[in-house]
């Protein structure tokens, strides 16, 4: 085993408080533009003051623990050099989902978006490198494709089923596409001669996401309580968290 190092999870931490610290400016300046209500939606109404949508917006401090928490395992894991800005990118997602449910503005709706798009390209990207034996290069490559392709299907004006908006469902499609790449990589490991990866660690975070989905339609509906601070998108987030630290556990124990 490697002697950890404390690089990753400096640099990691660095971004977590550059990324904060604007979110928390740029909420009170004004600089994401006005409440157009984006974000309305996931039940809990909007309060007075800079900040919203309170629970919706600081539960998306769980991205930042994971992140950090990334971080700390990566000073030892290396992944090919990537757990470090894996772990940037998980961090990364906290303030950009934050900043809708802050503001509920139309920039913020934008950041939230994005932060999806990121997270799920990287884990297809990253699957597919792997089944194709290439490298980093490779998964810039696929990785910025996927990104634009998200941003390309967002565009859709027209509301889609289930999950609501175009981006939704490529953010969808791009784990489903991970989710079964991983498996193929898993059958296909013995005989390549490589390592397997512990699909407990993969199980576990695809049961987190699904479980994340069914609160994320529910609370659209039935649990739904506007005025209280439990709220069940908040736990969407902390789901959505811990399935993006487990599905690093997963790339990690294929030593």
């Amino acid at each position: 085993m490697h002697p950890r190092s404390l690089r990753p999870l400096a640099v990691t931490a660095a971004v977590a408080a550059a990324t904060i610290g604007l979110l928390v400016v740029a909420v009170a300046a004004g600089w994401l533009g006005p409440d157009v209500g984006r974000g309305d939606d996931f039940c809990e109404a909007a309060r007075d003051g800079w900040v919203r949508q309170p629970a919706n917006t600081f539960s998306n401090l769980g991205f930042v623990v994971a992140g950090l928490t990334v971080a700390w395992h990566a000073g030892r894991v290396r992944l090919g050099g990537l757990a470090a800005a894996y772990a940037c990118l998980v961090v990364v997602l906290g303030p950009a989902s934050a900043a809708m449910h802050a503001t509920q503005s139309a920039a913020g709706g934008q950041l939230d978006l994005l932060s999806m798009y990121l997270v799920a390209s990287f884990a297809a990207g990253y699957a597919l490198m792997r089944l194709a034996g290439q490298g980093r290069l490779f998964l810039a490559q696929v990785f910025s494709l996927f990104v634009a392709g998200c941003e390309l299907v967002g565009l859709w004006p027209d509301e889609v089923p289930v999950v609501r908006y175009a981006g939704n469902l490529a953010f969808a499609a791009l784990l489903l596409t991970a989710v079964v790449v991983e498996v193929v990589l898993w059958r296909r490991a013995p005989r390549a001669g490589r390592p397997r990866t512990d699909l407990r660690w993969g199980a576990g975070a695809l049961g987190a996401l699904v479980v994340a989905f069914a609160i994320w339609n529910l609370t659209k509906s039935t649990w739904c309580d506007p005025r209280s601070l439990l709220q069940g998108h908040a736990g969407w987030h902390l789901l959505d968290a811990l399935a993006a630290y487990l599905l690093f556990r997963l790339w990690a124990s294929e030593r």
